[in-house]
């Protein structure tokens, strides 16, 4: 059996003609229970946050926002504290061009995005994976023994290196439960 990613905008429809008689898990955070506890913004609490030694985070997805730095603003403790899954985004919008993400709180160091994806989002994710979602991945395998399943999310893009879209946390869990997490550049 097979562990598939589509887009969650796609019609229904269309991604059962896809993909006949697979069972389809949004993992979004719009998901019903328990399957959006695999969303990024879902706050677990407890999640160590990269390079800031002791300090913790409700979400992936504000470790992610809180280590973003701007060039008129630099980073933002107050969303790793945000539970209610809204709040978390700053944007370009607002805050001007993004100029990367700082290697922890205080760090002096500023990671290009791809190293970032690399450094913070992906073992921050994989982190949830492992302990505080275990039971879910468990779930999903042995789910997938079973028939096909297909994870939805906004984003389909599972490719770290390619910047051109998203990074989808649904095609991380496919890597995940497929034995192929990607792995951190060599370090300098």
């Amino acid at each position: 059996m097979a562990i598939h990613v589509a887009s969650r905008r796609r019609a229904r429809a269309s991604i059962e003609a896809a993909h006949p008689g697979a069972l389809i898990v949004d993992v979004t955070s719009r998901a019903e229970r328990p399957w959006v506890r695999f969303s990024p913004f879902y706050p677990h609490g407890g999640i160590p946050v990269p390079f800031s030694p002791g300090v913790t985070a409700q979400s992936v997805e504000g470790i992610w926002q809180a280590l973003k730095v701007f060039a008129d603003a630099d980073v933002d403790p107050t969303k790793l504290t945000i539970t209610t899954m809204r709040g978390l985004k700053r944007t370009v919008r607002r805050h001007g061009p993004v100029l990367g993400h700082r290697a922890g709180l205080t760090g002096g160091e500023l990671l290009p995005y791809e190293e970032a994806r690399r450094r913070i989002y992906l073992p921050s994710y994989r982190w949830v994976l492992e302990h505080r979602v275990a039971d879910l991945v468990d779930r999903l395998r042995e789910l997938s023994s079973r028939r096909d399943v297909v994870l939805l999310d906004y984003t389909t893009n599972g490719e770290v290196s390619d910047l051109s879209a998203p990074l989808s946390h649904a095609a991380l869990i496919r890597r995940h439960l497929e034995g192929r997490w990607p792995v951190p550049p060599a370090a300098p």
